[in-house]
Parts: structure tokens; C-alpha cells; sequence
């Protein structure tokens, strides 16, 4: 079974690291992280990179593909490069998934008409205009497609993804051996537990969008 991470200009790191993380341990699995061209790629905020194995054209027939987000989606939902490989692997795969803003790339596909998704709950109103149901849930299954609300959501993602292809033993078995027991210090995790005067802050500091690319 082969794992294609899509890696672009700015995405969030782990949007890309969690699923790699959890559906990375699936048993005879191969992840192959994969750009527009081969090299590294830098995150959202610059200090990062990973390095894409293989470029677009490389990968052609991808089981699952996890599309991570990051704070321009725009950027890629305009990019033909992208989006036109989107569409291309989606007719063969066996799971298509994003994380984050990853879900509003697969709408801009087209690949979401008519289902629910997730995403992050500053861009969900988005995905409308593409014929897409947006959703507050943290993780959901429509079909073959499977959408996670933002960055820390991969995870769960993830590890429900790998529970339907190898069970819930397997499954619990990763989540173990990565000690995936959140306990976090603050309940605000979501718009509707943090408290007003936070989500209108997180709000604030919502990029605003930049140029698509036109090729």
C-alpha cells in the first residue's frame, strides 16, 4: 500500500506528520512525500522543511493520498499542478484525505460535491461554494473521503483510517505506542469551548489571502 503525502509551499507541518505518524505504522505500508518537484519544502512559518521523495508525475496511482493544509489554501487551490493531480490519483485511490484547509484543495478538485467534510473552523465557510457540506466534527468518513478538522486533528484522522484498513487492535496498538493520551492544559480546542474574547483574537489573526498561482 502506498501513502502519498502532498508537500507544498507553506503547509502546516503537522498536518503532513500526524497522518505520517499513525498511517505511516500501517504494516508494509510505503509513504512517499510528494511535490511538484522533488526536494525540500518549507512550512507555513519557514523554519521547517521536508523533502519531497518524488515530484507530481512519480506518482500516478497512490492507495491513499493526505493533502495537509496550511494558512493559504488559495495558493494551491489555484495551482492546475496540483489540483489536476488531485483529480488524476483520486480516480484510482482507495482513500483520498486532508487535514485542515487540505479539504478546501480536494474541493477545489471538485472531489467533495455533495459530501460532508471537515476542515478548520476559520475556513469552513468556504467549502460551499464548492458543492461541499461543512461540518464541525473533528474527523469525517464520506465514501472513500476522509477529512480532519485543523492540524491536530490528523492524528485522529489517522488513527481512524488505520482502524478501518487494519483494525482496532492494530489501530490502539499505534495509538499506544505513541502515547496518543491528550490531556491538555486548556479546554479551548474549539471555537465552541474557548472562551469569546479567544476565538474573536484567533479570528484577528487570520491571514488574509494572497495571489493564487495562475500556472
Amino acid at each position: 500500500m502506498q501513502i502519498a503525502v502532498l508537500l507544498y509551499d507553506h503547509f502546516t507541518a503537522l498536518d503532513a506528520i500526524g497522518p505520517f505518524d499513525t498511517l505511516g505504522r500501517l504494516p508494509g505500508a510505503e509513504v512517499v512525500f510528494v511535490s511538484e518537484r522533488p526536494g525540500p519544502v518549507r512550512t507555513d512559518n519557514g523554519a521547517l522543511a521536508l523533502v519531497a521523495d518524488k515530484g507530481l508525475d512519480e506518482v500516478t496511482r497512490p492507495d491513499i493520498v493526505v493533502v495537509p493544509g496550511g494558512p493559504h489554501p488559495e495558493l494551491e487551490m489555484g495551482n492546475p499542478a496540483v489540483v489536476d493531480w488531485l483529480r488524476a490519483v483520486d480516480a484510482t485511490t482507495t482513500w483520498t484525505t486532508s487535514v485542515c484547509t487540505g479539504s478546501l484543495l480536494l474541493a477545489a478538485a471538485g472531489l467533495l460535491k455533495g459530501r460532508r467534510a471537515a476542515g478548520h473552523w476559520l475556513y469552513l465557510d468556504q467549502l460551499p461554494a464548492f458543492g461541499a457540506e461543512p461540518t464541525g466534527e473533528r474527523v469525517v468518513f464520506d465514501g472513500k473521503y476522509v477529512t480532519a478538522a485543523g492540524v491536530s486533528s490528523g492524528i485522529d484522522m489517522g488513527l481512524g483510517l488505520l482502524g478501518r484498513i487494519a483494525g482496532d487492535e492494530t489501530a490502539m496498538a499505534v495509538q499506544l505506542m505513541t502515547e496518543y493520551d491528550p490531556q491538555p492544559p486548556y479546554d479551548a480546542g474549539s471555537p465552541a469551548k474557548a472562551p469569546a474574547g479567544i476565538v474573536e483574537l484567533v479570528r484577528s489573526l487570520k491571514p488574509a489571502p494572497a495571489r493564487p498561482k495562475s500556472s
